[in-house]
């Protein structure tokens, strides 16, 4: 029997043996949802690989883990594609004030940690946002010393600080963590290099940062898919979608400015999409129908078939994010990788990152953040020139299949969980004493 203090070992790992894993996203969603599927296809993909894995999760606004059981006692379990799902009855979404937000980060991560704790798990795959997340997992890591791995998705808390808005010992709090977290986990996979330079800047071994972007999903979006366009759309148009959170973060205010400018300039073959919900969509929807921008039409999230489905018969795909000279590498956009999968030309307002993502192509148009007449300018030139469209398109489809399909990028991820299996980090520092 250990004795009072002592940490519990967790199993060993050797060779190629299965591994038992515990993959922890608080937003995670199946095919179902209107939301981002990362966890669903990397789960799948260990799964696929032979890996014993579990995925918890709460309920996220647009996602649809693919559960349709009761709730009982706050949670509900069932295997979907190979995968162990369990759902906490715990909601929440962009639209929730902060307050509400913070609750449920925290509510999820208290159901989590005994999730984490009671089972024999050999390892434990910690997906941010939010960031308390790592909560269960440095709880595992302390009790039995189950290695861990952290995914950065967005880096926090760079990202609120930036923003602004919250609280000084809320933003403290988590540094902490995330320090905790980059240092203790046997690896940390990034969604960007901006994002693994954070990691490292807090303590992250370098030799276990590894960078495992978003990609690109290939059977939801493509020439495949057979193409819809909302009734609001007339034959002539050409149609900019933007699907995605309609947050503060999101920068959509200079959308509609350019809306305006397009309508001020009588630029009649262009309509904007704006798919999806957030905070800030009750104003944009409130502004547009005060100035009178019928050139723009409001869509509700749509699951990711009928979005496939839509991309499919738009001419352009939008990717823009507010002014914040921060989101130039910090970012892994999945609206440029599902416009690059559907084959149209991506028009973003960010710097870095996504700028030369469309350049390569070249697959798309960069404009500055903020720049209206910028934004407008680059949708009149693409909805004039259909050879200009067509030759961006045939770019960002190639570009999507041999670089960014997502299968590719899956089994990178398959490499970094199993390496990380095989070898748990040192104990951590407040624990070796009691551990000897």
């Amino acid at each position: 029997m250990a004795g009072r203090g002592k940490r519990l070992p967790a199993p060993r790992r050797t060779g190629a043996e299965p591994l038992r894993i515990l993959y922890l996203h608080q937003h995670h969603s199946g095919p179902g949802g209107s939301t981002a599927t990362r966890s669903d296809g990397l789960a799948r993909a260990l799964a696929a690989q032979g890996h014993a894995v579990t995925l918890a999760c709460g309920r996220y606004d647009g996602a649809v883990s693919g559960l349709d059981g009761p709730f009982r006692r706050g949670r509900r379990e069932g295997r979907l594609g190979g995968v162990r799902v369990v759902e906490f009855d715990i909601p929440c979404g962009n639209a929730m004030p902060l307050r509400g937000r913070a609750g449920a980060f925290l509510r999820f991560a208290a159901h989590a940690t005994p999730l984490a704790l009671r089972a024999e798990f050999d390892l434990v795959v910690a997906s941010s946002t939010p960031l308390t997340v790592a909560i269960p997992a440095l709880a595992a890591h302390a009790a039995r010393g189950t290695p861990f791995v952290f995914e950065i998705r967005d880096p926090w808390p760079e990202v609120p600080r930036a923003l602004g808005g919250v609280p000084r010992p809320v933003l403290a709090a988590m540094e902490s963590l995330a320090n905790a977290a980059c240092r203790r986990a046997a690896a940390v996979v990034a969604l960007s290099d901006g994002m693994a330079e954070t990691a490292r800047a807090r303590g992250a071994d370098p030799a276990r940062v590894h960078v495992v972007p978003n990609g690109c999903d290939l059977h939801a979006f493509g020439p495949h898919v057979a193409p819809w366009r909302p009734h609001q759309a007339a034959a002539w148009e050409c149609l900019a979608v933007y699907a995605g959170a309609h947050g503060r973060a999101n920068g959509l205010g200079a959308l509609l400015d350019a809306a305006a400018l397009l309508r001020a300039r009588g630029e009649h073959r262009l309509r904007i999409l704006l798919v999806g919900q957030g905070a800030e969509k009750p104003a944009l929807v409130a502004r547009a129908d005060a100035e009178g921008l019928d050139n723009v039409t409001f869509l509700d999230p749509l699951p990711r078939a009928a979005l496939g489905g839509l991309y499919a018969g738009s001419q352009v795909a939008l990717h823009l994010l507010a002014g914040l000279p921060a989101f130039a590498e910090w970012t892994a956009p999945n609206k440029i990788m599902d416009g690059l999968a559907a084959g149209l030309p991506v028009v973003t307002n960010q710097a870095g990152r996504a700028a030369r993502i469309v350049a390569t192509g070249p697959s798309g148009i960069a404009v500055p953040a903020g720049d209206a007449a910028a934004l407008a300018d680059a949708l009149t030139r693409l909805a004039a020139d259909p050879a200009l469209r067509a030759r961006m398109g045939g770019a960002a489809r190639r570009q999507a299949v041999t670089t960014w399909d997502r299968r590719l990028l899956a089994e990178r991820f398959c490499a970094v969980i199993e390496e990380a299996g095989r070898r748990a980090p040192p104990p951590p520092r407040a624990l070796a004493g009691v551990a000897r």
